[in-house]
């Protein structure tokens, strides 16, 4: 078989690990823009009396790709997972890894800044447990059982269907049909707007066809990674002139068609150029992988928590933007460094394993 039998079957993708630790930074800065634009409050997030249509462009540049590509990411992830686990395994490992952070979150994390919400607006004071921002925990534990049939393949997955791809893959721009799905379910389900991921049909469909395709990139092996370094030059371009045209042509809300492209292009360029430049170990990427994930399920409560402390002293837009945006990230990693990743007590619920030298505080 062409394409993996190469490469050891458990070799590392540093990249992968590199792109997923930028994701969620650029999700949390993409929260803290939320704060800043006039229907943030619609979306349940502290609104700041001065709103920026300025900000409002990069963010909605990363809003396109920046929620499919972690679904891309997450697929990958099982995909890697089933080379060095059972079914049972992957189900038990998933569980530890993502639903225990999930159903924590929803009763112990989310109603936190709730409360917050409500003591800014001088609403009542309610405990209300629900998803929050971890609804994409509650889609991955769906995608997770859909896919749980495939860890019955063959770790190299030898089959015909891989092996049509791995065949077609040998010319690079046919990596460009792949597109296809995404612009299918954009134009049936057709959304208002194509980043209106949470709650919505849109964002479920999106996402499982988005997880399916990490899982299938990773099975396919090295002609998938050889085809999206090659083309990353033209899916960047490709995707910097659609969001062009959405700027200037249809004020950042072009056809659905051809948003569902531009989002995947954005994600063809990113795996690309990471492929390219990002598989490469440290021990930076080592403690920003662990740290990542937990600062996804606490930073809402810290983000709002200085929307509380700032917003109320009237500072210029641009000084409250940078104080949140240091305060959030600081927190975080403040709690995460001298709480969560010592107090073994607590790290399965955010999602981390028991490390192999216990440190306890507790």
């Amino acid at each position: 078989m062409d394409g993996i039998a190469n490469k050891p079957v458990y070799e590392r993708r540093y990249d992968i690990d590199w792109l997923r630790v930028m994701a969620i930074g650029l999700l949390l800065i993409y929260h803290i823009g939320i704060v800043f634009q006039p229907w943030g409050v619609y979306y349940g997030f502290i609104q700041s009396s001065d709103s920026s249509s300025a900000f409002y462009i990069p963010m909605s540049l990363l809003n396109i790709w920046r929620i499919p590509l972690l679904f891309f990411i997450s697929g990958m992830g099982v995909c890697f997972s089933l080379r060095r686990r059972n079914w049972k395994q992957l189900l038990i490992e998933r569980s530890k890894r993502i639903l225990i952070p999930l159903l924590f979150g929803v009763f112990f994390i989310v109603p936190l800044h709730g409360l917050l919400f409500q003591f800014y607006y001088n609403q009542d004071l309610e405990y209300l447990p629900n998803l929050g921002h971890l609804w994409f925990l509650a889609n991955i534990c769906i995608y997770v059982l859909q896919i749980i049939g495939l860890a019955f393949l063959d770790k190299n997955y030898d089959y015909n269907f891989f092996n049509f791809f791995r065949n077609r893959l040998k010319k690079p721009y046919f990596i460009y049909a792949f597109i296809i799905p995404f612009v299918i379910e954009a134009v049936l389900i057709n959304p208002e707007y194509f980043g209106a991921y949470v709650g919505s049909g849109h964002g479920f469909v999106l996402g499982m066809l988005a997880f399916f395709s990490g899982f299938i990139f990773v099975a396919i092996g090295d002609e998938f990674w050889k085809a999206v370094t090659i083309t990353r030059k033209i899916s960047l371009f490709a995707a910097l002139f659609l969001f062009l045209i959405r700027y200037f042509f249809y004020d950042l809300n072009g056809p659905i068609y051809l948003s569902a492209v531009e989002s995947i292009c954005w994600i063809f360029s990113v795996f690309g150029y990471g492929y390219k430049y990002l598989n490469k170990s440290s021990g930076l990427l080592k403690y920003l992988s662990h740290a990542a994930y937990p600062i996804y399920i606490i930073h809402m409560f810290f983000l709002y928590l200085g929307a509380v402390i700032f917003l109320p002293l009237k500072l210029l837009i641009i000084v409250d933007l940078i104080i949140l945006v240091v305060f959030t990230f600081a927190t975080c990693f403040i709690v995460y460094e001298f709480l969560i990743r010592r107090i073994t007590k607590i790290r399965p619920v955010f999602g981390l394993k028991m490390p192999k030298s216990n440190i306890n505080f507790s």
